[in-house]
């Protein structure tokens, strides 16, 4: 029976990741804190492991006394915090010292899966409305960009570590709370939007990500880094006309604030985060990401190396997603 670390395993990706492994029948170990939620890890076959990311003595123990896994997915995580210094700690060091804990041990697995993120390259080009392509100079214009392609950069120095890298874009689906919030204010009947000039963006459904995913891990390439979308480029306009399609709302008010509203509210709840030491959904941080019109990659290496073909497009994943959320209770 193959073993798989599946890090971040409370969260919205981690939970579906530990899902798929579940149905293969491989023996899950899910890394999550031991005041992580278990909403969505129910199943008892599921080992559950703390790791002490910022003891490497200890991690390098826990590691020892589990055994060697075949897999490891490690898509552990902050998006937003109250302090930026905490995105290098947890996005960069975290990884960095469990790649070392895993080499230190003999540990290596067979595979090593980081799951990046479209942000670790930085906005695309806004002139020309080019696509990102993986072969561009990394140029990350956040503190959570410019954490996950330090971690990138970190794998890549590693001489015979075995690893795939995923760049996901906006990623959506079931159990997603960022992408909820839009979703409930046009339920409300507001369709509220960032700049006065509609985004360019790509998108990722939950379950076509998780795909990529286990694809990355059986594919014979290793040392790859690959950009994951669903091959179609949307603007803002378009994703909020399919989320009112999908939640039966014909009609809504449409308010637009711009860019120079958005960073006057974002150095507020900068400083409101400051002060009581919460994260905040927007924030100067999220504003740098928030105010580039451009975020769109080219994902024809990863069509070509692993044969990658989306099995939802943004209606259907979006029809599914706010399904989910009613079944759930969290929309009426």
């Amino acid at each position: 029976m193959k073993r798989i670390l599946i890090t971040g395993a409370s969260g919205f990706i981690g939970s579906f990741l530990v899902d798929e492994a579940l149905k293969k029948g491989w023996e899950v170990w899910a890394g999550i804190r031991k005041s992580s939620s278990k909403e969505f890890l129910t199943d008892p076959a599921i080992h559950f492991i703390d790791l002490s990311y910022n003891d490497i003595d200890r991690l390098q123990q826990q590691i020892s006394e589990h055994g060697k896994w075949d897999y490891v997915i490690h898509s552990a995580g902050i998006t937003k915090s109250a302090d930026d210094a905490d995105f290098h700690t947890i996005n960069y060091l975290h990884t960095k010292n469990l790649i070392d804990a895993l080499r230190n041990t003999g540990s290596t697995p067979g595979r090593f899966i980081f799951m990046s993120s479209l942000g670790a390259f930085g906005p695309g080009d806004e002139k020309n409305n080019t696509l990102l392509r993986p072969e561009d100079t990394p140029n990350p214009n956040s503190a959570y960009g410019r954490s996950k392609i330090q971690a990138e950069q970190y794998l890549q120095s590693l001489s015979g570590f075995p690893y795939n890298i995923l760049r996901p874009t906006g990623v959506y689906g079931p159990r997603e709370r960022d992408y909820y919030v839009l979703a409930k204010m046009v339920n409300n009947g507001f369709d509220v939007a960032v700049g006065l000039k509609p985004q360019k963006l790509n998108f990722i459904y939950i379950k076509d990500l998780v795909n990529v995913c286990f694809s990355a891990i059986e594919s014979p390439l290793t040392g790859k880094s690959w950009f994951v979308a669903d091959g179609d480029v949307y603007t803002s306009d378009a994703y909020t006309k399919l989320l009112k399609e999908a939640l039966g709302k014909k009609h809504v008010l449409r308010i637009r604030f711009p860019l120079c509203i958005v960073w006057f509210v974002s150095r507020l709840a900068g400083l409101y985060c400051a002060i009581t030491g919460k994260p905040s959904l927007i924030n100067p941080d999220k504003y740098r990401i928030m105010k580039q019109r451009n975020w769109t990659c080219d994902i024809s290496s990863l069509e070509k190396d692993v044969g990658f073909k989306a099995g939802f497009s943004l209606r259907e994943g979006l029809k599914e997603t706010i399904a989910w959320y009613k079944t759930n209770g969290w929309l009426n």
